[in-house]
């Protein structure tokens, strides 16, 4: 019999979100590794919850399986089976039998969460990410992209030819960038600047936290012109267009000259060094000595220090063919370009910002 909890709302979801990180901890090491082998089943089974829109359902309350069953279509006892497993391991709270209600983890999988991860956990558990993790002994092995073994060519071309899995691609990395924008923009000073250029800049959202924060910045967003194009409409919203240029190119060949900063964010990480030093070989040409270049990217700690950016690392090995790099690993990047490492800026996400100045 499941022991009662004391306490209600926040308190009672926060000591069920902890309850099984605490009993992992104690469980023995055969445990824990049986529960490391089977992530994979959690992380479907988190995939499944963000495709039926369980966390919207529950957003005003408690329901029941059997509710939440008719709700999504669901056969009621295999639904009950997935909502008890999640709420294992603390994704969601059964509150009493077979009534559910959110967890501050489950938060997350609001499609109108302020941070919203519904459209990261809709990306990271489709059949196409799914299949080329399979294939992940293939990248170890051969030191290549599982993506182009799997699927038949690399994930630029796949997305090109497949719209509903850029589309799904788009809101995630969206989704992701939103939730690191304005850590990035309270992180640095922008105020002095006049015109920051965001190469890879996606659909515009660092780029409306950042002309927000400095009313008199002006900015220039590019990338692959179908890409640019989608940040259209998100300035628009924002009242932000009249203050940004959209531009598409291909930044392997060049990028927009005359601005003050340039800022690549998420973007390097994507590529291996021979492609990445071309990005940034790219970028100098065009700057003058007081301008500065500006790499948001997640910093990787020495030897075992816990980082999701480690696993972060397998995913650009097995998808794009890129990776998560450590400080004295940008370091020298940056010297290949052309540039001098100058500081490592901790914002309050796990992104840092890397700046850099041309030599």
């Amino acid at each position: 019999m499941r022991r009662p909890i004391k306490g209600a709302g926040g308190e009672r979801k926060q000591v069920m979100t902890q309850r099984y990180f605490e009993w992992l901890n104690q469980a023995s090491p055969g445990v824990q590794l049986q529960f490391l082998m089977s992530g994979h089943w959690v992380a479907q089974a988190i995939g499944v919850a963000a495709d039926l829109g369980i966390a919207d359902l529950l957003s005003k309350g408690p329901k029941t399986s059997g509710e939440l069953a008719i709700a999504t279509g669901s056969d009621h006892q295999s639904l009950y089976r997935l909502m008890r497993a999640l709420a294992s391991v603390g994704v969601f709270n059964e509150v009493e039998p077979e009534r559910f209600a959110l967890t501050p983890i489950a938060e997350g999988l609001r499609a109108d969460a302020p941070a919203s991860q519904r459209d990261r956990a809709l990306q990271m558990c489709s059949d196409v990410q799914w299949r080329t993790w399979g294939q992940l002994g293939y990248s170890v092995r051969t030191g290549q992209p599982a993506f182009k073994q799997v699927h038949g060519m690399d994930a630029w071309e796949y997305r090109a030819r497949n719209p509903d899995v850029d589309a799904r691609f788009n809101a995630a990395m969206t989704s992701l960038a939103t939730q690191v924008a304005n850590a990035i923009a309270s992180a640095y000073d922008f105020s002095g600047l006049g015109i920051l250029v965001d190469v890879g800049g996606s659909h515009g959202a660092l780029l409306v936290a950042i002309l927000r924060a400095n009313p008199r910045l002006r900015a220039v967003l590019f990338d692959l012109p179908h890409v640019a194009e989608g940040a259209r409409e998100p300035l628009r919203a924002a009242g932000l267009l009249e203050r940004c240029d959209i531009v598409g190119g291909n930044m392997f060949e060049e990028v927009p000259a005359g601005g003050d900063a340039y800022v690549l964010s998420r973007v390097i990480h994507d590529w291996n060094d021979a492609h990445s030093v071309t990005v940034l070989a790219n970028c100098r040409r065009v700057m003058t000595s007081c301008n500065k270049l500006l790499l948001a990217e997640e910093v990787l700690p020495p030897g075992d220090q816990p980082s999701y950016g480690k696993l972060t690392d397998l995913n650009m090995l097995v998808s794009p063919g890129g990776q998560e790099r450590t400080e004295a690993e940008y370091r020298t990047l940056y010297a290949a370009a052309g540039f001098e490492l100058t500081r490592v800026i901790p914002t309050r996400s796990r992104i840092s910002l890397i700046e850099g100045e041309p030599v």
